[in-house]
């Protein structure tokens, strides 16, 4: 529809275009607004407690997994020892049947194990070991591009790292060159504290430091997608055993595809099960 307006038409008339015209404007503008699309935000993931098992009271857990059936831990330096150490666990009793002491220079951080190699890395030191996973004897080190090192997996071919931001790092095994890094969003936000992790069917689970939350990512988009919240277990803990600290720790043995979660000092580890 045209309108046209003669220069004798009263003013009344004129003042009526206007505010016709200024209501379609509107409602244009109200339109273009509620086709305007947002990110959506994660869906919220439901877990139940399968089992519990003994967890070692000193360690102050960095890295937890499984590989070829048998449970790995590496552990910072905290004030209970004044070491950090990697470890081959007993699932059943929780104690260690290989353990090494890292020099007491560097605190410790996660692990990952690639083609029979254990690859730890260190906080704020730059530098980080490969050992045999047979009897943990240092076989190299090598440097890393983040300015701290945090939590490692791997999806089997790429070692995918964190350090507390909201990037994810991958490097390659062997050389540990940076082939690319990944920002990770909530919501269409960048996420922040990103910990321990895990690689399992897919997707990358995160321990959100100082947080109850497991955040489920897609690697393919960086997208928090899932969230588990475990603010109960937590605080259960926390009024149990007072002197422990953050939850932390994840881990997946993709041939039994069993989770298990702990935390730094806990006296427990948890095998739990997710809702779809």
């Amino acid at each position: 529809m045209r309108l046209i307006f003669e220069l004798n038409q009263p003013a009344f008339m004129k003042k009526l275009f206007y505010l016709i015209l200024l209501a379609h404007l509107i409602a244009c503008n109200s339109n273009d607004k509620e086709h305007e699309k947002t990110p959506d935000g994660p869906k919220s993931i439901t877990y139940s407690i399968i089992g519990t098992f003994p967890h070692d009271t000193s360690s102050y857990t960095e890295g937890l997994l499984i590989y070829k059936g048998n449970l790995y831990e590496s552990t910072g330096d905290p004030e209970h020892t004044g070491v950090s150490r990697i470890l081959k666990v007993d699932l059943n009793t929780g104690k260690a049947e290989i353990k090494i002491n890292l020099n007491k220079k560097y605190f410790g951080e996660g692990i990952v194990i690639v083609n029979d190699t254990v690859y730890q890395w260190t906080y704020k030191e730059n530098t980080g070991f490969m050992y045999s996973l047979k009897d943990f004897k240092k076989i190299g080190e090598f440097k890393y591009a983040s300015k701290e090192g945090w939590g490692m997996t791997t999806d089997g071919k790429q070692i995918i790292a964190t350090d507390g931001t909201s990037q994810l790092y991958y490097y390659e095994p062997g050389s540990f060159r940076l082939i690319k890094t990944q920002d990770v969003t909530e919501a269409g936000s960048l996420s922040f504290n990103l910990n321990e992790i895990e690689y399992i069917d897919g997707y990358v689970y995160a321990n959100q430091w100082q947080g109850p939350y497991i955040l489920k990512i897609d690697p393919n988009t960086g997208q928090i997608v899932g969230k588990a919240n475990f603010s109960n277990l937590c605080e259960t803990i926390k009024e149990k055993y007072p002197y422990t600290d953050a939850f932390n720790g994840i881990a997946y043995d993709s041939a039994s595809r069993k989770i298990y979660i702990t935390g730094k000092y806990w006296p427990e580890l948890y095998e739990v099960q997710f809702g779809q």
